[in-house]
């Protein structure tokens, strides 16, 4: 859905936060098999070097030259997990609201800590999550996070830090953390999404992958202009906020999820929903679609 629900109901569980902590990094010794998003240095297309071939820069170069074209702005990651190589746009550390991008993120936390017993998901919770990943449903969000969040309001933003999203920040910054009123920078999602390949137990992460493969038709776009054949999953947002709408994609692409990409699309007045799902559609169209 495209509109964020603030609500009142007060949190029921509180999780001590060395549990937390715990949840967020017990499963940095489960690799994938591919590098981990830590020290990968970021790439440049000049002369095809740093892990990317030829192919993959004039890509870029051509998904660029696109975006100097549309309205709004757009900033993404792109990460090759199997030669480690990553290129991060003009604007790819820029804030931005997360929409419901971060529901991918709440899924992680909230698998992470009944995978080491910090909470016990039952199976109205899992349809819950089944439903914020596969249509986006903000009613379903509301009541996983006025349920797990913590006395504090905090546990799921601890968590979120510790997963990648660094520069996540509730807004207005300072303020008790609801869902969906947050920024962070498409640098952030890419962390998160190599956090969910790289260090969540295989069994979670799988579940979580088909999930996000199998999203509802008003999910295809963005990440899923790869093409079938490249057997993308993602998790996208789309609101309209103060300043206008925001448009945005984080998912993988291609055999053995060899690609992440995170796009985040600011229209800035300049257009809507429309124009900023066909942007990061083509983007993502440009970059990967016949890898």
């Amino acid at each position: 859905m495209r509109y964020p629900l603030l609500t009142g109901a007060a949190p029921r569980v509180a999780a001590p936060a060395t549990v937390l902590a715990a949840a967020a990094i017990l499963f940095a010794g489960v690799p994938s098999g591919l590098p981990s998003a830590d020290a990968v240095p970021h790439a440049h297309t000049q002369g095809c070097a740093n892990g990317f071939d030829c192919d993959m820069a004039s890509r870029i170069d051509s998904a660029n030259s696109y975006l100097d074209s549309r309205p709004g702005v757009t900033g993404y990651v792109l990460r090759d997990r199997q030669t480690g190589a990553v290129y991060s746009s003009q604007h790819a550390e820029e804030m931005v609201w997360t929409a419901s991008t971060i529901k991918l993120a709440i899924a992680e936390d909230l698998l992470n800590r009944a995978r080491i017993g910090a909470i016990a998901l039952g199976p109205d919770d899992r349809q819950l999550i089944e439903q914020m990943m596969s249509t986006s449903n903000d009613q379903a969000t509301d009541l996983l996070w006025n349920k797990y969040s913590g006395m504090d309001g905090l546990a799921f933003n601890n968590a979120f830090r510790a997963n990648g999203m660094t520069s996540l920040t509730p807004q207005p910054p300072g303020s008790r953390p609801n869902w969906g009123f947050q920024k962070a920078t498409p640098a952030d999602l890419d962390r998160l999404m190599s956090n969910v390949l790289d260090r969540m137990h295989p069994d979670d992460r799988g579940y979580l992958l088909d999930l996000m493969r199998r999203v509802d038709s008003n999910q295809h776009w963005g990440v899923w202009g790869a093409g079938a054949a490249m057997r993308p999953g993602l998790k996208n947002g789309w609101s309209e906020e103060q300043g206008g709408w925001v448009v945005n994609s984080v998912g993988f692409a291609g055999p053995g999820e060899r690609y992440t990409l995170a796009i985040m699309t600011s229209m800035n007045g300049e257009g809507g929903y429309q124009e900023g799902s066909e942007t990061d559609s083509t983007v993502a169209e440009k970059l990967l679609a016949g890898r």
